[in-house]
């Protein structure tokens, strides 16, 4: 009986200290190796040319806040990267707002690659403004509680802005005290809120509601492209989903027949950004069984993202090869010098 009594009660306390390692957070965060995404079923141009033979692939990483578990596997796995907290996000940001900030970050590269590839093409584009788009609040300021990250506010006093610019200065030329309304879209419902103004506790000279925002724009390009990315978050695809566009807008196949994968952000000039994790997309392609892969050259920085892939590729003993990008059309002159695949 004292057998079986110890041996549940050693289970119990096992069972107790499994669930304590995997759920107590720290104050840290672990990335890992994500995925090498194929685009086209993702990315569908209305109309589009869709005859790849072979694919573009975005690339991920895995992100998380750390527990127990995951803080020391973290520790002993090469490819693992661990964060302070501070340094994924804002001082005083929420786990909600750094979610928001993330999937805007995800919609603004949309619109940049859609905006590159269609003038690459020869197409027009144009933007209407929608308003403002709240990204954070002030815990201590008029909007807390009453405005949440992601809601678009679209009116204020019944007024219309056509920039966030146009927004701060007319809230900050009311005076303490001043009440303003606030007419928003949350979820697809519209409400209506009113605040009273006050001075930062910061900055006691400048008076607001408490909200980070930008400006909320809507891309209008014909023919018209939908790219469902769920919920991927972050600008480091940019880069990638305007390739994908640009082969579907255009005759012939810029694949040539090769799986390739890369990463970096885009702006709408063309310029190809830097990104976090290269290190771990370079074994999530190479795991994909991608051929070639494109990464920021950052102008040939020591430190570039560029220099780091062709070191992890060597260190993990890839094929793959690795071509540095600064421009858009540095990749489109690429793939157009690349031979077909045999």
């Amino acid at each position: 009986m004292k057998k079986r009594f110890y041996f549940r009660l050693i289970l119990i306390l096992l069972v107790l200290f499994l669930f304590f390692v995997s759920f107590y957070s720290l104050p840290y965060y672990v990335s890992k190796p994500g995925m090498a995404k194929e685009l086209e079923p993702i990315i569908e141009v209305e109309n589009g040319y869709e005859d790849e033979e072979g694919s573009f692939m975005l690339t991920t990483i895995r992100m998380g806040k750390a527990n127990i578990y995951s803080y020391l596997m973290a520790h002993v796995s090469k490819y693992q990267e661990i964060y302070p907290l501070e340094a994924i996000r804002s001082e005083e940001e929420t786990e909600e707002e750094y979610n928001v900030r993330q999937l805007h970050m995800m919609a603004n590269s949309k619109q940049a690659a859609i905006e590159v590839a269609y003038k690459k093409a020869g197409l027009p584009t144009r933007y209407d403004y929608k308003g403002v788009y709240v990204l954070s609040i002030e815990e201590d300021m008029p909007a807390a509680g009453k405005l949440r990250p992601g809601d678009r506010i679209f009116k204020v006093d019944g007024h219309e802005f056509p920039s966030s610019e146009k927004f701060i200065e007319y809230v900050g030329g009311k005076s303490v005290g001043d009440k303003i309304k606030l007419t928003y879209i949350r979820r697809g419902k519209e409400g209506e809120v009113t605040v009273e103004v006050q001075p930062f506790p910061k900055e006691p000279t400048r008076v607001g509601v408490g909200i980070g925002l930008v400006d909320d724009k809507e891309l209008h390009v014909e023919p018209k492209v939908e790219i469902n990315t769920e919920d991927i978050g972050g600008p480091s695809a940019g880069f990638m989903f305007s390739l994908e566009i640009y082969n579907q807008l255009t005759k012939g196949d810029l694949t040539k027949g090769y799986e390739i994968a890369g990463t970096g952000t885009i702006s709408p000039d063309g310029t190809v950004g830097r990104i976090g994790g290269i290190e771990q997309k370079i074994v999530a392609a190479d795991k994909a069984g991608a051929e070639i892969f494109f990464a920021p050259n950052e102008k040939g920085a020591k430190d570039s993202n560029y220099r780091a892939a062709v070191k992890t590729a060597k260190d993990i003993g890839t094929k793959m090869k690795i071509v540095p990008i600064d421009q858009f059309d540095d990749a489109i002159s690429y793939l157009d010098g690349l031979k077909e695949k045999k």
